[in-house]
């Protein structure tokens, strides 16, 4: 799972696979709906602050600051989807307020009544907090190495490791064609709380598989040998909560 901050919690084809006319009703009314993943993700992190800031038993939270708590909210499926609702509430508030469609109404209306939804269920299950987050690997940079693997196109992506041993979410998919030589992969300035990195490579960007038989070390290149290894695992998809924060409930705006 990925940390809320990485990135958008829910992706586009979360918010299609929850109404399939946004991209057509987005395209006539020439509405954003990045935009509107951005603003939503905004006031929902603006909303698990302030519970955040209302627990009883704060704990490690009293001497946080908003970034830093939030930093260590891990998305699950309630979150995720309190965020798709939210976006698609915002994109259908949007098209009704231009052409006061009573159409566009219901749907902003019946989104909004799903985000309070998946909100009291987020609410019902706890907030998922890591206690040692590690973020989003970020710039894999592929370059050219002295060496021989089989001419070719290859894909790999990368993720940061803690110390407990744990995976934060993998970087964007990168790529590089060889012709009588190997690769060097590199990531990018290293996380706090990272201790090292792992790469997964392959001829076929949905089958990489882990190369690194323990994490490479932070600032260190990875030199692709020959054989490209196919027996390794598979990416992850980032960190498990350490443990579902109960969270008091607020009044919902809207």
């Amino acid at each position: 799972m990925a940390l809320f901050t990485d990135g958008f919690p829910a992706s586009m084809d979360d918010l299609t696979a929850q109404d399939s006319q946004l991209l057509t009703v987005a395209s006539v009314e020439g509405i954003d709906v990045t935009r509107k993943l951005a603003l939503a993700q905004e006031q929902l992190g603006m909303e698990l602050h302030e519970a955040l800031n209302r627990l009883v038993s704060a704990g490690p939270f009293v001497q946080m600051g908003a970034r830093q708590k939030l930093d260590r909210v891990v998305v699950t499926s309630p979150l995720r989807l309190w965020h798709a609702c939210r976006t698609l509430e915002l994109v259908y508030a949007d098209a009704y307020n231009s052409q006061l469609n009573d159409r566009y109404a219901a749907k902003r209306d019946q989104f909004q009544k799903m985000a309070a939804a998946a909100y009291e269920k987020l609410i019902g299950e706890g907030i998922g907090i890591s206690l040692t987050p590690i973020p989003k690997a970020t710039s894999l940079i592929l370059t050219p190495a002295g060496g021989r693997l089989p001419d070719g196109v290859y894909y790999a992506t990368a993720s940061w490791v803690n110390e407990a041993g744990q995976e934060g979410s993998c970087a964007e998919m990168a790529s590089i064609a060889t012709a009588s030589s190997t690769y060097s992969a590199q990531l990018g300035t290293v996380p706090q709380g990272a201790v090292g990195w792992n790469l997964f490579a392959g001829v076929d960007p949905s089958a990489m598989t882990l190369q690194n038989a323990a994490p490479i070390a932070p600032g260190q290149a990875w030199v692709q040998p020959n054989p490209l290894s196919t027996t390794g695992r598979r990416p992850g998809d980032g960190q498990e909560p350490s443990y579902l924060q109960p969270a008091p409930r607020m009044i919902q705006r809207g």
